[in-house]
């Protein structure tokens, strides 16, 4: 395809994509779930899960494996325009505050799923062909460990922010645990490719990379630019050159977190927490927040939903294993995490809450699990009961939560 037919291609694809979200969004909506968790549906549905199955002439009309070189990086601008949004709205003062309680729930969140994977990956090896002959038994235990552990950390900022917990304790001990989780999930899979390609420098590349970011980000460039947002707080607002300053910051951080391996999401997560407060977040969430909500973030569910292939689960054997995963990740995140909090003096209906989110999965196992299929590491078949266990546990979180939490308003937690 040319450049031009790419371009008509896209716009066609953007308008389709909205509209069909919003139509999947109303329906979630009357069961109690959030958009955001339409929109991972949405982007299920319009693959060669369903539209790509009964309608496939249509679906490779639409989609042409060309026109997803230009879908796929709006999209994860999208997400990394999301992620440093949420950052700005992040709470650093109450994970000081409950410093106790984010260590505890990131700690349980994955030493309970990854054992509990990491045992069933051992099972899987040994019993089962759904790992292939070119895994190992370690890359087999590491990986299933890995993507147990994972939290969707993009969808939980999404749910958090709808249902108004932002700043508050469920909200803010949730997403930094999450990010926590995600983040050492991410340096396992690296170790995990390390070991199939026999290149380890990889891997530490990664981890020790992902460190340094963050203590150039916090204790560098953090005080930096509090020292800057003087000047724009006498002023009282943010110029554009201001404004397009700290989109460069957002995108070289989203940059070089992606090109070390540990995902954009974390560098623009992390850029979002360095940003002063005050004028500047406000100005950056009033600016980027509605376009992105609207427009970009929603392809990135659809583009990884047409990635998303389920139907390979064909015999009772292979849906019992399904099932042992999912029982696997309920009681290793969400049920550890609720117990982890509640050991920390949070109270039960607040740990019930966190556990609750910190148990969906999301398109981030989704992202995880179609590289370990890319890479070999895992068969189809096991992919397939990943991507189950994954749609499942997502559209857990929002009618469970509601359940034992209840609906309401969540008042945030007052700033120091």
């Amino acid at each position: 395809m040319t450049n031009l037919q790419l371009a008509v291609q896209f716009f066609l694809q953007i308008g389709l994509i909205l509209l069909f979200c919003r139509v999947v969004g109303l329906i979630a909506g009357r069961l109690g779930q959030p958009q955001v968790v339409a929109e991972m549906i949405a982007g299920v549905l319009l693959g060669p899960s369903l539209f790509g199955l009964i309608w496939p002439e249509a679906f490779k009309a639409l989609f042409p494996v060309d026109s997803l070189r230009v879908l796929f990086p709006v999209s994860q601008l999208g997400l990394a325009l999301y992620m440093f949004i949420v950052g700005l709205e992040f709470r650093v003062d109450i994970v000081r505050r409950r410093l106790s309680s984010s260590i505890a729930v990131s700690f349980a969140g994955m030493a309970a799923p990854f054992v509990l994977g990491a045992a069933l990956g051992w099972y899987f090896f040994h019993h089962t062909e759904l790992f292939p002959k070119a895994t190992s038994l370690t890359e087999a235990t590491l990986f299933l460990g890995a993507s147990m552990c994972i939290t969707a950390f993009p969808m939980l900022a999404r749910i958090i922010h709808f249902k108004g917990l932002a700043g508050t304790t469920m909200g803010t001990v949730a997403l930094g645990a999450g990010a926590i989780d995600d983040a050492i999930a991410w340096c396992l899979l690296a170790v995990v490719l390390a070991s199939f390609s026999g290149d380890f420098t990889y891997a530490a590349w990664n981890i020790g990379g992902g460190i340094g970011y963050v203590s150039v980000a916090l204790l560098l460039i953090r005080p930096l630019l509090a020292h800057w947002a003087r000047q724009i707080e006498k002023e009282g607002e943010l110029s554009e050159s201001q404004f397009v300053v700290c989109l460069a910051l957002l995108a070289l951080g989203a940059w070089f977190t992606d090109m070390i391996g540990l995902h954009a999401v974390f560098g623009a997560f992390v850029m979002g927490i360095a940003m002063p407060r005050g004028v500047v977040s406000k100005a950056l969430i009033d600016r980027i927040q509605p376009l992105t909500v609207a427009l970009i973030l929603p392809l990135f569910f659809t583009y990884s939903g047409l990635n998303t292939k389920i139907g390979l689960l064909n015999s009772g054997y292979l849906w019992t294993m399904s099932l042992a995963v999912l029982l696997a990740a309920i009681g290793g995140k969400g049920v550890a995490c609720w117990l982890a909090a509640r050991w920390t003096g949070i109270s039960n209906r607040e740990a019930m809450g966190i556990g609750t989110l910190m148990n969906a999965r999301g398109l981030m196992e989704l992202i995880i699990i179609n590289i370990g299929l890319q890479k070999g590491i895992i068969s189809p078949a096991l992919f397939a009961i990943l991507v189950i266990m994954a749609v499942i546990t997502t559209l857990m979180a929002s009618p469970i939560f509601e359940r034992l939490v209840g609906t309401g308003t969540y008042l945030p937690e007052p700033e120091e």
